[in-house]
């Protein structure tokens, strides 16, 4: 399998399709001003306490209140919190950070009004995007993501990965961490941590470290509401994620974002360095790679994947609805159990590619194909557990219950993504009414007049839909002669068949087009 990345930069946004066999499977944009994105540490103030909810409102600069639950304190939460209030109290000189006393742990089932107080300042981390109408869901329970670790202060332990299934190499990587592991320092081990060598580990567990200690140590400098450490953005955290051996190319249309790329590369794995491109061409990026065509066929409403079957995608505020339908596969085969296994199987690959690219999260229920055999909806329930094994959102996946359904639950860090692939149409503009057919020829004829009147052009180049050319040329003296020697101009027809019935455009000797 080939991975490729295409990043498509505009002054408003980057747009970053990834590609697998060149089937688009993700799709995300960023704002270029984006904020409270997933990973962004922020200094917050607490503006309320909701000891019903065992919650906190606090302020992070957002227009609603970020929502910060008992259990996402973390269990050091008082170490922390002790920490970060030193330092905003002595501008900094806090003792250094591995030499720093830990408190127990605070109790599980404990209250919030035991921790937080109104008006306190507390250092947060951003673990849920604001959607809809909620603000950002926070944690203080702060974890730094590297390529092969991730470091979390005052975890004090070290866990690993498990999708890394040999013994021998977990035993190595958790034995190694841990001799070069400071103090009060927690780390759990990556996946693509798996065969790496102590050297690059322990400059990655460093350069991680630095980078908390001096967020820690330059603190006071913040005010509330300000940004205190951004995380990566989207392009570069999806190279941290998922650059691996199978990756092929890069492709990005921008000069600055493809030297940013190249340095990020250069810093993570510098073997993959000769992978980034600078596209350089008049046909847009996503036009040249497919991704357009494939977006206008992925999103929406109805998704068609193979020998005409399809799936019926709905929303709600609650869950998201996924109806398979064997379209006409039903006439292909006699056997009407093969054939909705079949089906099913090809809808379970396009379903868990859906919730990739739109990024779904929350509650999805599939309404596939009614199957008879306890094997069949088996190996359904097996094929869609692989499917998603490329997923690295977490999700958990139910087998078919008695009526068909299946229920999938998918974390929803951030919104999900939403084209619309309905276009405007041009002839009504989505009012859904036209003016009468009857009067196009006199609509032209006005517009005609207006523009020699204006431009005082000797010819003019009209394109319209084949049947309205027709009419304007029937006739020994046409409607077109007509008009050439009522206006003393050369006027040409020329056929557009991808023209709307009541469409036409005017253009001059060098085709460009001439408005009214």
């Amino acid at each position: 399998m080939t991975n490729e990345l295409v990043i498509d930069v505009s002054p408003s946004e980057i747009s970053i399709a990834l590609l697998e066999d060149k089937q688009l499977v993700e799709l995300a944009k960023e704002k270029n001003n984006k904020k409270f994105a997933v990973g962004d540490i922020y200094l917050g103030k607490v503006k309320k306490i909701m000891p019903g909810l065992n919650a906190a409102f606090v302020d992070v600069g957002y227009e609603k209140d970020a929502f910060l639950h008992y259990l996402d304190l973390g269990p050091q939460f008082r170490t922390l919190n002790e920490y970060v209030q030193l330092s905003l109290s002595t501008k900094g000189k806090v003792p250094p950070f591995q030499n720093f006393k830990t408190k127990p742990d605070i109790d599980k089932n404990g209250k919030i009004t035991d921790v937080l107080t109104t008006g306190q300042m507390i250092l947060v981390q951003v673990a849920k995007e604001p959607i809809s109408t909620k603000g950002p869901r926070i944690s203080t329970e702060i974890s730094i993501a590297g390529r092969n670790l991730v470091l979390m202060p005052f975890a004090d332990k070290v866990s690993i990965s498990q999708k890394i299934k040999s013994a021998e190499e977990r035993h190595r990587l958790k034995k190694l961490i841990q001799s070069i592991r400071p103090t009060n320092y927690g780390v759990i081990i990556r996946t693509v941590a798996e065969g790496k060598r102590a050297a690059t580990l322990d400059t990655e567990l460093r350069s991680l470290v630095d980078k908390w200690e001096n967020v820690i140590t330059n603190l006071h400098t913040f005010s509330h509401k300000n940004l205190v450490l951004g995380e990566l953005d989207r392009t570069s955290a999806i190279l941290r994620d998922i650059l691996n051996s199978s990756f092929n190319n890069i492709y990005v249309n921008d000069e600055a974002v493809h030297e940013e790329i190249q340095k990020y590369i250069e810093e993570i794995a510098p073997e993959k360095l000769k992978i980034v491109k600078l596209y350089i061409n008049k046909i847009p990026i996503f036009e040249h790679f497919g991704v357009d065509k494939q977006v206008k066929a992925s999103f929406g409403r109805t998704v068609t994947f193979k020998n005409g079957a399809y799936l019926i995608v709905e929303h709600t505020e609650a869950l998201h609805v996924i109806d398979v339908n064997s379209g006409n596969r039903s006439k292909r085969t006699i056997d009407q159990e093969t054939n909705a296994l079949e089906v099913n199987l090809s809808a379970a690959e396009e379903i868990a590619r859906q919730l990739r690219l739109r990024d779904m999260g929350g509650i999805i229920v599939v309404d596939f194909i009614d199957m008879h055999s306890p094997e069949n909806k088996l190996m359904l329930y097996e094929r869609m557990k692989i499917a998603m094994e490329k997923d690295r959102t977490k999700h958990n996946i139910l087998q078919l219950s008695k009526f068909g359904l299946m229920q999938i639950t998918r974390q929803r860090v951030r919104p999900e993504t939403n084209i619309k692939t309905l276009e405007k149409c041009p002839t009504c503009m989505g009012s859904g009414e036209i003016s009468p057919s009857v009067l196009i020829i006199d609509e032209i004829e006005n517009n005609l007049l207006r523009i020699i009147n204006k431009f005082q052009l000797g010819f003019l180049q009209l394109k319209v839909h084949p049947f309205v050319a027709s009419y304007l040329k029937k006739g020994l003296i046409s409607t077109r002669i007509k008009w050439s020697i009522k206006y003393k101009i050369l006027l040409r027809i020329k056929v557009e068949n991808s023209y709307s019935f009541l469409e036409y455009h005017f253009f001059n000797r060098i085709d460009e087009e001439v408005f009214d």
